[in-house]
């Protein structure tokens, strides 16, 4: 009895991953406290190696349960403590406020994107325009908005797509119900077409989620860390935008290049075109669509429409945190289409809490990592350089530990660092400003190398559409791999050959002024 007990609490750990994952996973939690009493360094990182392995095995067992396990361990054994992940979580409510509502948000205009994208799919045959289409849209969208909120308008758009082409493969109307999780359905010519449009698929997606790091690294609002940034700086909008374009404005030119060859050569599975018969079902869809709408549902497109440009509009002026702006989407769309049963919110939510659970253990993982120290020799190597070799290896130490650990955590923890430098008296002010072009550029670009560095990566692939599209971790690596070289090169190249001379430049043409040394004054955040 006490063996099939025993037995039974095995069967029902970690539920139908694979045997080996679950011996995996109780080798982690053996190990660590025993690490943590020889070395407590050492136990740090193999903590940080370890979750990175949970999120690696994603399509296994989403990491929010072996991930919140060694966390869990990792505060009891006082690899850091409750109130200090609070605190992470606390500075970083507002991205959880905006997955939590922006998203929700989004899946309330999905009408409209579907109309929208399933427009311009089919409109353009040519899979190069397409796909340049999709990478400039997502750029541009996430110089104003935040990256999150692109990604979930991709992945919802995707969806739709994906659910269309799989109903009707099955056998089924447009208007049936289906469960496009399970293959079982289509026919075995349907399931080769099937392939070629997942292929397709993550061409898109991950040419939208390069996108987004191309135009995040642009603005002040792009990423969480750029508004980290520019607040110790002092900077405003356009003095942002203006500093980092001697290093943003090349690395996007040679991103869409990047794109091209890709998508010309077929490289790293890139190339894939859409098969004729989803063409059709998809134009199909849309004629059906076209001529089965009412009234009611063209208003709904309509108001869907205005609740878009206010959702720009808002984000771009930061009327409001990005969060509440999503909530304000959520009860403008439900009230105006009639959706007040608090079932059918529910449904909207469903994508989102999972990553945001997932995001609260990461940030507990944040803090084991400032608690134990784990950056801070790479931190006062890096100070000990000088001149253009200190801006290179500002730039290579954030995007090696943005591939790593998150970047707007690398992000506040290095601009705290050279604010105290600055402060100390250790650097002038106008090397202050280039430092921090150089850790804002090194945070945003290096880190598309694995979903760990970007938050809108790491949702891509722990949402729903990953496991359709077999979109996997390591396929994610490979995939982001060429955009990876190419934008660390170039920002690399950017930064030390013509930064130094550009801003001049800039300070010269009365572009921008110099800053004294005193407006650095947001002072340094003490975790």
């Amino acid at each position: 009895m006490q063996t099939s007990m025993i037995s039974a609490v095995y069967s029902n750990f970690l539920g139908h991953a694979p045997n080996w994952y679950k011996q995996t996973i109780i080798a982690f939690l053996i190990i660590n406290p025993v690490l943590f009493m020889v070395d407590p360094y050492l136990a740090g990182w193999t903590l940080v190696i370890q979750f990175i392995f949970t999120l690696a095995m994603a399509l296994k067992c989403y990491p929010l349960q072996p991930g919140g396990l060694l966390l869990i361990e990792a505060m009891f054994i006082g690899m850091t403590t409750p109130g200090h992940m609070m605190h992470e979580i606390e500075v970083n409510l507002e991205v959880l406020l905006l997955l939590v509502f922006m998203v929700a948000g989004i899946y309330f205009m999905k009408d409209l994107l579907m109309f929208l994208f399933t427009k311009l799919v089919i409109g353009v045959k040519n899979k190069m325009v397409l796909s340049l289409s999709f990478i400039f849209a997502s750029a541009f969208l996430s110089a104003f908005l935040d990256a999150l909120t692109v990604v979930a308008v991709i992945i919802s758009v995707g969806l739709g797509f994906y659910s269309i082409y799989h109903k009707v493969a099955s056998g089924k109307e447009f208007h049936s119900d289906h469960d496009h999780t399970s293959d079982d359905g289509v026919d075995s010519l349907g399931s080769n077409d099937l392939e070629n449009f997942r292929a397709f698929l993550r061409n898109l997606m991950m040419h939208s989620a390069v996108g987004t790091a191309l135009g995040g690294v642009m603005t002040m609002v792009g990423e969480p860390q750029n508004l980290i940034i520019a607040d110790k700086a002092g900077w405003d909008f356009v003095e942002f935008f203006i500093r980092m374009a001697p290093v943003s404005l090349p690395v996007f030119v040679f991103g869409l290049l990047t794109t091209m060859v890709l998508e010309k050569t077929g490289w790293f599975t890139y190339g894939a075109k859409l098969p004729n018969s989803v063409r059709k079902i998809l134009t199909d869809y849309s004629e059906h669509m076209d001529k089965s709408r009412s009234k009611r549902e063209t208003a709904k497109l309509v108001v869907q429409a205005l609740i878009g440009v206010w959702l720009v509009v808002g984000l771009a002026t930061h009327m409001a945190s990005v969060g509440l702006i999503g909530l304000s989407v959520i009860v403008l769309a439900t009230s105006m289409s009639g959706i007040i049963e608090e079932h059918a919110l529910g449904k909207a939510f469903e994508e989102a809490l999972p990553f945001t659970a997932l995001l609260c253990i990461f940030f507990g993982v944040v803090a084991v990592i400032i608690d134990q120290g784990l950056f801070q020799p790479v931190i006062h190597w890096v100070l000990s350089f000088e001149g253009e070799t200190q801006m290179v290896m500002f730039y290579l130490a954030n995007g090696v530990l943005s591939m790593v650990s998150d970047n707007v955590f690398v992000g506040s923890v290095y601009i705290t660092e050279v604010t105290a430098a600055l402060q100390a008296g250790q650097i002038t002010r106008d090397q202050y400003d280039m430092l921090a072009v150089a850790i804002n550029t090194g945070t945003n670009l290096p880190s598309v190398a694995t979903p760990n560095g970007q938050a809108a990566f790491l949702f891509m692939l722990t949402s729903a559409i990953a496991p359709l599209l077999r979109l996997s971790y390591g396929r994610m690596v490979m995939m982001a791999l060429p955009y990876t070289i190419v934008l660390t090169i170039v920002g690399l190249v950017a930064t030390y050959v013509g930064l130094a001379d550009a801003t001049q430049w800039l300070y010269d043409m009365h572009l921008i002024e110099h800053h004294t040394a005193t407006e650095a004054v947001s002072g340094v955040v003490s975790h």
